[in-house]
């Protein structure tokens, strides 16, 4: 048996440091015999979820990241054979824009799907832990797209990564790798721009992305229905998802990314409910843009996103690109505890308070579109609009006294500007502009930021506790199938058994 462990862990050595040379995001490979960062555990309170959503410890995974919402998603196998969620956590800082990666050095974090391997599992990262997201893959090279080196990783640090707290990434690494002991050849990974609801398709319907979104929002479906990994093949430069032999087909198809699609068919339980929910979210869709549902606004320089938890915790923290809270501000975050460490070098997103003040003056573009046949299509009374140009027309008639312009000596209560009257063009959803000046605007001072953690460690331990709180009453919760919740042996030695 010590002799057979052995083997299992030489090999699996082996087989790690020739698998990739990771470089930018890593560092070299070395054997996970003695990296004790890539040996944590399961934290109990994940091992708690797992029994009580019937999943198996080492049961197969699948990870799903969208950067408008700033998450990403843990998913896992239940014994019933569909993927359950188990855990989001937020993500800490990604970079770049809305939109796929095309080039080396566009700081684009990727956007597709990829598979995850064991030997794109980095223990000795630079960044405490990390995997490669494989960018690029097959439709990515048909395109002529460049770019390596593309991780998930802590440190909350990015340049065209995806990055977590260290305690975060020790979680995401430590189920990847569970799952590899527990059979699974590799995880899908799944990135998208945001979530793919007709809300959001509506809100970027006017984005040149918009065609690749479409296309991987397929996919997006087909798990969305099933609750099945998606079988992933590309032809003529696109995504194909679960593609299957044809009836009369004597093999299976072959697929080539830059080559003309084989016959294949999609099994029709499948195709069926796609069609389904598609036909809804298209029928949602022609309503929000029949209703004037605004358009979002492209990148005005901003460089990304990160999580509104996190943009709480650091001065003069923005969230970016990234979605902030509804209901709640950044200030009654700041009281929140964050999930792990944040680093003093943490670079939030700095917005382009320039190009936003020229936007600001213009009116939100809104793309009108005609009902999608035989839909009906709820219709919505205009609101009133405050501010802009009617408020300045009333105040020149004498219809309004408020002062609007902010001056050293003004009271700190401000006064609410007076009503305007209505403008039935512009669609409820759009936010109303603050009230202008007839020839000059003052800027008011933005309220001071939130005074920094300082209990926030300035340095990171070797070893990071977990981010989830708590633990179940009892530490002796087995599960069918799988290994006991404390490993005896090391990651090498284990790995060995799936080669």
């Amino acid at each position: 048996m010590i002799s057979s462990s052995l083997a299992r862990a030489i090999l699996a050595s082996v087989a790690l440091a020739a698998s990739v040379v990771l470089a930018g995001c890593d560092t070299d490979q070395v054997s996970l015999a003695t990296n004790a960062k890539a040996n944590q555990p399961v934290p109990p309170k994940l091992l708690a979820a797992m029994v009580e959503k019937d999943m198996d410890l080492q049961s197969p995974i699948l990870v799903r990241l969208f950067k408008q919402e700033a998450e990403l998603e843990i998913w896992k196998q239940a014994r019933n054979g569909q993927f359950a969620l188990l855990k989001t956590y937020p993500i800490c800082r990604w970079s770049g824009d809305l939109g796929p990666k095309v080039r080396e050095g566009d700081r684009q974090a990727p956007e597709g799907f990829y598979s995850i391997n064991p030997g794109q599992m980095n223990p000795q990262s630079a960044y405490y832990l990390s995997f490669n997201t494989g960018f690029p893959n097959a439709f990515d090279r048909a395109l002529g797209r460049t770019g390596s080196q593309l991780m998930v990783h802590g440190d909350c640090s990015s340049r065209g990564c995806y990055a977590m707290t260290d305690e975060q990434i020790a979680e995401i690494y430590s189920l990847g790798r569970e799952s590899f002991f527990g059979g699974q050849k590799a995880f899908q990974f799944q990135a998208y721009p945001f979530k793919m609801t007709p809300v959001n398709m509506a809100k970027h319907r006017n984005n040149p992305n918009m065609a690749f979104w479409k296309m991987i929002k397929e996919g997006y479906d087909h798990f969305e229905v099933t609750r099945q990994e998606p079988k992933v093949d590309f032809c003529e430069k696109k995504y194909v998802f679960d593609a299957a032999k044809a009836p009369d087909a004597k093999r299976d198809p072959v697929f080539d990314a830059s080559a003309k699609c084989p016959a294949y068919v999609i099994p029709e339980d499948i195709a069926s409910a796609v069609r389904e929910k598609q036909a809804k979210d298209e029928a949602e869709y022609a309503k929000l843009v029949a209703k004037g549902t605004p358009v979002a606004r492209m990148n005005t320089g901003i460089d990304g996103g990160m999580n509104k938890i996190f943009a709480a915790k650091i001065p003069e923290g923005s969230t970016g690109l990234s979605e902030e809270a509804e209901g709640s501000t950044l200030q009654m975050l700041a009281m929140s505890r964050a999930p792990g460490t944040i680093p003093g070098t943490v670079n939030p997103p700095k917005p382009n308070f320039a190009a936003t003040a020229a936007a600001s003056q213009e009116e939100p573009v809104v793309a009108i579109a005609a009902p999608a046949a035989n839909t009906r299509v709820a219709t919505v009374q205009p609101a009133e609009k405050s501010g802009g140009f009617f408020s300045g027309l009333a105040r020149k008639m004498g219809m309004s006294t408020a002062d609007t312009t902010a001056t050293a000596s003004a009271p700190p209560a401000v006064a609410a500007a007076p009503a305007a009257p209505p403008k039935p063009a512009v669609a409820a959803a759009k936010p109303a502009p603050q009230p202008q000046a007839p020839k000059s605007v003052i800027a008011v001072k933005p309220p001071e930021p939130a005074k920094p953690d300082t209990r926030l460690a300035a340095t990171r331990p070797a070893l990071k506790p977990s981010v989830s709180d708590g633990a179940p009453e009892s530490g002796n919760a087995q599960f069918a199938g799988a290994a006991p919740v404390v490993q005896s042996n090391s990651f090498d030695s284990r790995f060995g058994a799936v080669k």
